[in-house]
């Protein structure tokens, strides 16, 4: 019996149509600001996914089979670096994915808080090559964009100037956003805040805000009650009026500077919810309008 002819045309005609999505680089991120930037940088070409959730320590995250599944089909991982994400290390490594192009998104960023001399365990989780959530700055955005860009056209050749115009594009949008988050805090009665950790000093240089002090004495270690009694003396003397701390930690030492100094308490997480194009540079709009806000 003779097979129809529209047997053979339409599984040719599905792979066909098939053919264009399959094309597409498949990028990997730590986080998701890494991912959006990616898809803002890649369009169309790209298909993006982040390991890390956005309301969870991206310091600690377990990793999982189903991560190194993903990445063993992906053809670029953009790692934070700095330290911030070494778990990243053991999905590429289960991952086995020998042809994985990995792009430290860190590099050309102007590092802050880079310790001198010794480190040892007293300085508490503390970062050897600097502080590692230089995304919060938008400036330090346009910087991973432009080495988005020289890692895909690295794969992707053919599309690589329409990568870079893309990243220059996005570049003078974070610059425009910047300068519009600056305005908004310079008009702010007080440009002070506290934060719980040092995940905030990019956010607060770029804006034009002052971090009187941390909830932790040094990074990763819970605050004592003679450090709570330094901040609230600190708080009522600066008049401080907002605590900025992400959700992953505990509120209880928030609340009580609450309730003995009347600072307002604000849980916001340094990454953005999602990975879309746009994702990351509204996440940054959000959190200055969230601090204005809550500061006046």
């Amino acid at each position: 019996m003779r097979t129809p002819r529209t047997a053979v045309l339409v599984p040719a005609l599905l792979l066909s149509l098939a053919g264009p999505a399959d094309a597409r680089v498949k990028l990997a991120a730590s986080t998701n600001d890494l991912a959006s930037i990616a898809a803002s940088v890649g369009g169309e070409q790209v298909e993006v996914f982040a390991i890390a959730r956005p309301n969870a320590d991206v310091h600690r995250v377990e990793v999982l089979p189903s991560y190194m599944v993903k990445v063993s089909r992906a053809q670029v991982y953009l790692k934070v670096g700095l330290g911030l994400d070494r778990w990243a290390d053991g999905v590429i490594d289960g991952s086995r994915n020998r042809s994985l192009v990995i792009v430290d998104c860190s590099q050309g960023v102007g590092v802050l808080q880079r310790p001198t001399g010794r480190v040892d365990a007293s300085m508490g989780d503390i970062h050897p090559d600097g502080n590692p959530h230089y995304w919060l700055d938008p400036r330090n955005g346009a910087v991973v964009a432009r080495t988005v860009a020289e890692a895909l056209a690295g794969v992707d050749p053919a599309n690589g100037a329409l990568y870079r115009s893309r990243a220059e594009t996005f570049a003078k949008d974070a610059e425009a956003r910047w300068r519009r988050g600056r305005e908004r805090v310079a008009a702010l009665p007080s440009k002070l805040l506290l934060t719980y950790h040092a995940s905030w000093p990019y956010f607060a240089g770029a804006y034009g805000l002052e971090i009187a002090g941390t909830v932790e004495p040094v990074p990763g270690i819970p605050p004592t009650a003679s450090h709570l009694a330094a901040l609230t003396t600190i708080i009522r003397e600066r008049k401080v009026p907002v605590l900025l701390q992400e959700p992953y930690f505990s509120a209880e030492s928030g609340r009580f500077l609450g309730r003995e100094t009347g600072i307002r308490l604000v849980e916001a997480s340094p990454s953005c919810n999602g990975t879309r194009p746009g994702d990351y540079l509204a996440h940054l709009d959000e959190l200055v309008e969230t601090v204005a806000g809550t500061a006046r």
